[in-house]
This record gives structure tokens, sequence and C-alpha cells, in this order.
């Protein structure tokens, strides 16, 4: 179970023609599919909210904040996109580096992460497409709801995956242009309303408040019996880890290291390009946000970037950013749909899930796994209410940033020869220090999210042993041979005597 897969047999499987990827992307693609998945509705909602309720105007320096841990386990992704630029991300990763197992509870926990994503993010969109027709888009079928709104954009997005992976980097450019274009325009109004006053104090003092209790609360709030606190620097260090979740799915820029033309260069660039540009619209959006009201008329679950405006007579601003909502959403859930098939993908071909879905058609893209993950993704953002199963997917994206920055020091440790296009600085301090940033922010999710969390483990588990032990084209392989000492390694990792 605990059998590696050599980077060498990985890159060797790239070449099967049944299940050969197109390699059409560049850097420039990478980066619209960065930016597209993370700048999404909540640069709309979640900064005026975490403003009002956690942090005030220091929300600026908490995106900040996350940005540096984002940008640690960054460095982590690129030096194994380059070294392994294979479909899977973390799951191929942990193939590589742990072994079989380790490798099935990534894939199985990233499937989790990415399929609710998927669904809970088209709900969204539908959410904000009803407000711009002013209607409602779901309908009641008995004693069940459906959403067909949330089904529409999953079937579109998914007849563009399966047309081609550079039909949908197009699509994304215009989508990510439209919603860059909303957030210039609402940063240029707002500007206009900007009093530096309102910035004052930039870290209000702290104040007591009121936390969940039993399975609600976090598991750092239990752990250790301590309160909530808004505001001051403890609140400030909440903020972080509430918006942290805000860059949720760069990460999915290396699940497509596989069909990137030169992956060793460009999935480097891709992830630091697409992660400096969202920082920066995350902090000049919470600055013209903070400035142009104070803080305290901010609070209440409901404030969004559209209550700044609201205050200031500008009604006509949320059909705008509604606009922007609905074009950033609908890239959030084509790229996040595009990591899923692909970590099927990877999985598939490893023999871990049936192989034949690995299969890729015409236009080299696994067009059953397409549909297959478009029809379950439909099902539950039609019908299913998720209420506070979205930390499910704030979970599954940390434990797999946990094990790609454990993985980087033990594959530079075990394969010191492997060719790295790109090559993480201060190896092992930066990735401990990534680490322990993602585990800091795991303490801080609900208990009932650790159980659900554990729960699709355990089943993830059974599912293992009862067909993906068997089926694995690893356990049907001879082992490969250690590299000899006269091997000289090639660009693409496979050693040539």
């Amino acid at each position: 179970m605990f059998r590696t897969k050599s980077v060498e047999q990985s890159i060797r499987d790239t070449d099967d023609p049944d299940s050969k990827l197109r390699k059409d992307l560049t850097a420039r693609d990478l980066t619209i599919f960065g930016v597209a998945v993370v700048i999404g509705a909540g640069i709309f909602t979640l900064t005026a909210r975490t403003a009002g309720t956690v942090a005030g105007p220091a929300v600026s320096l908490a995106f900040v904040f996350a940005a540096i841990a984002c940008g640690l386990t960054a460095l982590c992704y690129a030096e194994f996109a380059s070294t392994v630029p294979v479909a899977g991300s973390a799951y191929t990763y942990a193939y590589a580096t742990f072994g079989e197992v380790i490798a099935w509870i990534i894939g199985w926990d990233l499937i989790l992460e990415f399929a609710l994503a998927v669904s809970v993010v088209a709900k969204g969109w539908s959410q904000y497409l009803g407000e711009l027709l002013g209607h409602q888009v779901t309908v009641e079928l008995g004693s069940l709801r459906f959403d067909w709104g949330a089904v529409a954009i999953i079937t579109i997005v998914g007849t563009l995956l399966a047309t081609g992976t550079k039909l949908s980097s197009r699509v994304s450019a215009v989508a990510v242009a439209i919603k860059l274009g909303v957030i210039a325009l609402v940063l240029v109004v707002g500007a206009t309303y900007f009093k530096a006053s309102n910035l004052s104090p930039y870290i209000p003092p702290p104040q007591p408040s009121e936390h969940a209790e039993g399975v609600r609360q976090s598991l750092f709030a239990w752990l250790t019996g301590s309160g909530g606190t808004a505001f001051g620097w403890f609140g400030l260090l909440s903020a972080a880890s509430l918006v942290f979740f805000a860059f949720v799915g760069f990460d999915v820029v290396a699940t497509t290291a596989e069909e990137t033309r030169n992956p060793q260069r460009d999935v480097p660039r891709g992830l630091f390009g697409s992660l400096a540009i969202v920082t920066v619209l995350y902090v000049a959006v919470s600055l013209i946000l903070t400035g142009m009201v104070s803080y305290t008329e901010l609070q209440g679950e409901n404030a969004t970037l559209a209550t700044a405006f609201a205050i200031h007579g500008d009604t006509w601003v949320k059909n705008i950013i509604s606009i922007g909502a609905i074009a950033g959403l609908s890239t959030v859930v084509m790229v996040m749909y595009l990591g899923q098939t692909r970590i099927l993908f990877a999985m598939s071909r490893d023999g871990l899930l049936p192989r034949s879905l690995a299969r890729t058609g015409e236009h080299g893209t696994p067009v059953r796994l397409t549909v297959l993950v478009g029809v379950v993704c439909a099902l539950l953002a039609g019908f299913v209410d998720f209420g506070t199963l979205e930390e499910m997917v704030n979970i599954g994206t940390l434990v797999a940033f946990v094990m790609v920055a454990v993985g980087v020091p033990i594959l530079r440790r075990t394969r010191p020869d492997l060719p790295r296009g790109f090559r993480v600085p201060l190896v092992p301090l930066i990735p401990i220090l990534a680490a322990i940033a993602c585990l800091w922010l795991m303490l801080n999710l609900s208990i009932e999210t650790w159980l659900r969390f554990v729960i699709w483990m355990a089943l993830g588990m059974v599912v293992y042993f009862a067909y993906g032990r068997g089926h694995s084209m690893l356990r049907r392989q001879p082992v490969d041979r250690a590299p000899a000492e006269n091997d000289q390694p090639v660009a693409d990792g496979t050693p040539v005597s």
C-alpha cells in the first residue's frame, strides 16, 4: 500500500494514446485560470462581512496575511508541478512521495473538495442570476426544490470542457475580463467617496464575540476552552483564517500541468502570476470599501460591497455587482469542474478507479469523466441545500496543502537526481512554515466539519480496499529500477542511459 509510483512511470503514462491529454496551454492561460477560479463572488461579499464583524479596516491586512500563507504553499506546488508535470496535482505528488494509500486518501479528499465546490458555487451563480432577472430560478417539484439555474451553468460549462481545454481558456478569458471591468468600476466609483478618517482606528479595539457551542464551535476553541474575540489583533488573525478561503482554488493551476506546453516554466508563472493579481485586487477593494463607510455600518451577516454604495445612494451599483458576480462565478465553476475531472482522470489512469473513465476523445479531453462529473454535480446543485457543508471544501483543500508542503523535502531527499524547473528556497523551512500555516487554519474549522470529514475518509478507505487496491496498475507492474549512476535525466524527467 505504501509503494510509490516513480516520477518516470508517471511521465511515461502520459504517452498512452488512449488517455493522452492535449498540450495546448501557456503561462497566460494558466494565469487566467488562476484568476478565474479565485476571483468570484467572495470579493463582493466576504470582504464587507469580514470588515464589519471581525477585523474592521484591517481586513486589507488580513488579505495580505492570507496571501503570504497561500504564497508559501504555491512555492511547494510550483516545485512539484515543474518536477512531475502530470495531471492530478496533490494526488500525483503524494503517489510519488508517500505511496499509493496516501495518494488515494488525498485523491478521495480532492474529489470531495471539487465536487462540493462546483455544486455550491453553481448555486451561488443561480442566486445572482435570480437577482438580476428579478425572480427565483427554482421550481417546486412536489416536496423537492429544483434549482434550474445551477443545473444550467454546470451543463454549459461541462459542454465547453468536453469540447477542449483551450476553448475553455478562451471563454474564461472573456469572463475574467468582464469581472475585472466590474471590479475596476467599483474601485473608481468607490474612490469618489473615500475618506481616510474611516480607516481610523485601522485595528479597532478588541470586543468579545459570541461563538458557536457544541459541534459548531471551532476545534481550536474546543481544545482550549477559549471564547471568540472580534477586532483587535486576535480578530485580525481570525480574519486572516476567514479570508484565506477567498484564495482557495489557485492550486487548480497545478492540475493542468500535463496539458501545458512548457510546464517547468509556465506552471510556476501561472501560480505566482494569478496569486499576485488577486492579492492586489483583494487589498484594493477592501481599502476602498472601508474608506467609503465606517466598518460599523457593515456589521451584519448580509453586508456586501453593494451595502456601502447603497449607504451613499448608489443603488444602481447592485446590478453591476450582480453582473460581475455572475461572470466571476461562471469561471469558478469552470475551473473547479476542470480540476475535478483531472483528479479523477489521474486516479482512473492508475487503476484506482475504472480505467475506462480515463479514455480521451477526439478533442483530447476525458469526455466520459466530464459527463459523469456534470451529472453528479448537477444533481447535487439542483436538489441539495448545502448549508454548513461549504466548510468541507475548506478542510479538503487544506489537507491537500499540508501534504504537498510536507512532500517537497521528502522528494528532495529520496530523489535528488530529478530535474526541477523550479526549486523552493530555504528547504525545509518554507515547506514547514506552509504546513504550519495550513494546520492553524484547519484548527479554526468547526468540530462538525471535522466529523463529516472523518466519515468521508472512512468511506474512501472502504472503496479503496473494495476496488482500488485490487485494480491498481502499480500492483501489476514490476518495481522500477533505481536510476543508474550513468543515467542522465532529460528535461521531461525520464532518465536515459
